[in-house]
């Protein structure tokens, strides 16, 4: 055996050998390679087990230590190149080598997505049905790759068309903020015939912008994606050394609790967005992540059959946006059948955030903040390389122009002509610069040299001094402006900051909601201190920065507000900061679905009384709870123990005022009618006695049959 097949075999599990030492000389192999030598060292080990028996435990501990040296080596490999994001880039390998391969492609047109696979394999050893995979879900995600075709659907879970049937190309966001090739460090790719990116020079916090989800061995990760312009706000809150929050924001949309969040070391709960139709029939209209339309819809038919909903109808509309109808049995309130599916469906999910990701070539496991921070770091670091680049060059800039200047004003492109030899040239120039050496940026070198020998004599014929004093002052503007960003690097990366939210923040709004409801409970105590709600009746004007003094009341500004007006219309709304309703607003306070309310009004006819609860109702959507051209006479909260009854005067008329109790009425929806009170002209209906009433007089009380 010779010894270069030897030393290959020496990492293979071998026999222990140790009565070999008293064993003759091992004879060399042949020439020939034949194996006669290896037919030697196969009877040494025969003898040496016949003179020793064999120790099986020997080979139990080499056996245990490759096994644990393999199994490191590859939860090693799939941790740091398969499954976690890096820091520095927020991407894991296979979405950086897209990138990539799309960057080296980039003319500014859409390239077929199957060409973009190709170009990936030549950087991504691992098959190319999970780089097209990986490039689908980068394209929905909307920030660094823009598709054309049917890239699927977020929504319903339909997958996209084949990669030869879809196009794409890097967004203008990704062009600018995420390459330089000026400052990127690159490494050898797997077959060693090109160069790929340890990382990409990123100024984006993609790793909460995109969110990650990865499962390596030991370990798993789930970043949740988070909204751009609210993360971009942050960076500039940490710049300037202010306190900031970050929340997660789902492409799907929904309503999110975040409580339990603790900065990304807890779990979020999210709903769908469900809205009442009608009387029967609610409409969900956003729907939580980790779900679709078609897996929500099997959990309410799961739901019905386990006889938790009582559900007439599903019915899916969904295409661009979400559009599931569910009807409901007749009798079955709505706002019951929407908690129901909150608390027995997938219309309320909770999911979990671990943020772990590879920083310094090793899994760890960080916050939001500290997340945000590493980012605004480096994104500091990479603007400031930047800036040094850009002034290196335009002191290189300036110091060659300098120097073409004065080879042509001064005619040093003369001294060369007589020259035979290529030192000779070398020398002629460097000492008819000599006498400029002042004006010179930095001493002249051969480079300068080569680069200054190469002027065409068309450049030299057409040389025009006042255009290049104009591009020399242009140069040193920009660079005295390059220098002053240096001197001020916060404020300059606070200003591309700004400039970045300016232009994206109106593209990228917050799609999840965050639920006031749920917001309540951590700054209830604090709200109830800052808002107090009045009416000014003369102004017209209701809200907590309204100076009235009818329906005061303190509020969060959680809550919500019911108006009744006059007319008997009624609606809720959001808790207003200065809100013109009129003079005609007969009650504001807050809405209670259980509330009983006591109302009397009157028609063309007759007048009526009746007790009723408002139930659930559409926030800005106006109900009426008295009938049209009716006109509402009293309407207070609870039920008072008597209502005093006016008339007006009229002929022949011997009852002029009467009460009734109101407790007397049984309590129904606001479109009941009532029970009648008087088919007679009402002037009043009050609580209490009025001014003008008669004591004396006989008062007879209204009975209702």
């Amino acid at each position: 055996m010779s010894s270069e097949k030897k030393k290959k075999g020496s990492d293979q599990p071998q026999l222990p050998i140790e009565g070999a030492k008293n064993a003759p000389a091992k004879k060399p192999a042949d020439d020939d390679g034949n194996g006669s030598g290896a037919d030697h060292v196969v009877a040494e080990a025969v003898e040496a087990i016949v003179h020793k028996p064999f120790d099986p435990k020997k080979l139990e501990v080499g056996l245990h230590t490759r096994v644990d040296r393999g199994f490191l080596d590859y939860a090693s490999y799939v941790i740091r190149d398969r499954a976690i994001p890096n820091l520095a880039d927020g991407l894991k390998p296979v979405q950086r080598r897209i990138l990539w391969a799309l960057h080296e492609k980039d003319d500014g047109r859409f390239i077929k997505v199957a060409n973009v696979v190709g170009h990936t394999m030549q950087y991504h050893p691992h098959g190319d049905a999970s780089i097209g995979d990986a490039l689908v879900v980068l394209a929905n995600k909307r920030y660094l790759i823009e598709g054309q075709g049917n890239f699927g659907n977020i929504f319903t879970g339909d997958p996209a068309a084949a990669s030869r049937y879809i196009e794409c190309r890097l967004t203008e966001l990704a062009r600018t903020e995420v390459f330089n090739d000026s400052i990127t460090d690159f490494i050898p790719s797997y077959d060693g015939r090109n160069k790929e990116p340890v990382t990409l020079p990123c100024k984006l916090p993609l790793t909460l912008m995109l969110g990650a989800e990865g499962i390596a061995v030991g370990l798993a990760a789930r970043i949740l994606p988070h909204n751009f312009p609210e993360l971009l706000e942050a960076q500039i809150a940490i710049l300037n050394k202010q306190p900031f929050k970050c929340l997660p924001d789902f492409a799907t949309g929904g309503l999110m609790d975040a409580r339990d969040y603790q900065d990304g070391k807890g779990t979020v709960k999210v709903r769908a967005k469900i809205k009442t139709k009608d009387e029967s029939t609610v409409v969900i209209k956003e729907i939580p992540p980790t779900t679709t339309t078609e897996s929500l819809i099997a959990s309410i038919e799961d739901a019905v059959q386990k006889g938790k909903l009582k559900v007439k109808s599903i019915n899916d509309f969904t295409s661009e946006n979400v559009e599931i109808e569910i009807r409901c049995h007749a009798g079955v309130d709505t706002e019951k059948l929407i908690d129901a599916l909150y608390a027995f469906t997938d219309c309320e999910v909770s999911i979990s955030s671990r943020i772990i990701v590879i920083k310094d070539n090793r899994p760890v496991e960080l916050t939001v903040s500290e997340v945000l921070r590493e980012n605004t770091d480096q994104l500091v670091r990479i603007l400031k390389r930047e800036l040094d680049l850009k002034e290196k060059n335009l002191i290189d800039e300036l110091h060659y122009r300098t120097l073409e200047r004065i080879f042509i004003e001064e005619r040093i492109y003369k001294k060369i002509e007589q020259c035979k030899t290529n030192e000779a040239v070398m020398t002629a120039v460097y000492d008819g610069f000599k006498p400029f050496k002042k004006e010179l940026v930095r001493d002249i070198i051969d480079a300068d040299v080569e680069r200054l020998l190469q002027v065409r004599i068309r450049r030299i014929s057409l040389f025009d001094i006042n255009k290049h004093r104009e591009e020399m002052e242009k140069t040193k503007a920009e660079l005295e402006e390059t220098r002053k960003h240096l001197k001020n690097l916060t404020k300059y990366v606070i200003g591309h900051l700004e400039a970045l939210l300016e232009k994206y923040g109106k593209l990228y709004p917050r799609l999840t909601t965050k639920s006031a409801r749920h917001e309540e409970v951590d700054v209830k105590a604090v709200a109830f201190k800052s808002f107090k709600f009045s009416y000014d009746r003369e102004s017209g004007y209701l809200g907590y920065k309204a100076n009235g003094e009818e329906f005061k009341m303190d509020c969060t500004k959680f809550d919500k507000i019911l108006l009744v007006f006059k007319d008997g219309t009624y609606k809720v709304t959001e808790l207003p900061e200065k809100l013109f309703v009129g003079p005609e607003l007969f009650y504001a306070g807050l809405p209670d679905r259980e509330k009983v309310f006591t109302c009397a009004y009157t028609d063309r006819n007759a007048s009526y009384l009746k007790r009723f609860t408002f139930g659930g109702t559409i926030m800005n959507k106006a109900y009426s709870c008295i009938p049209e051209k009716s006109r509402i006479l009293y309407f207070a909260p609870d039920t008072p123990k008597t209502l005093y009854v006016r008339y007006k005067p009229a002929a022949h008329q011997k009852i002029s005022q009467q009460t009734c109790d109101p407790s007397q009425v049984d309590v129904k929806s606001p479109k009941t009618l009532g029970r009648q009170l008087s088919i007679k002209d009402i002037s009043s209906v009050t609580a209490d006695p009025t001014r003008g009433w008669d004591e004396k007089a006989a008062t007879t009380e209204i009975v209702f049959v």
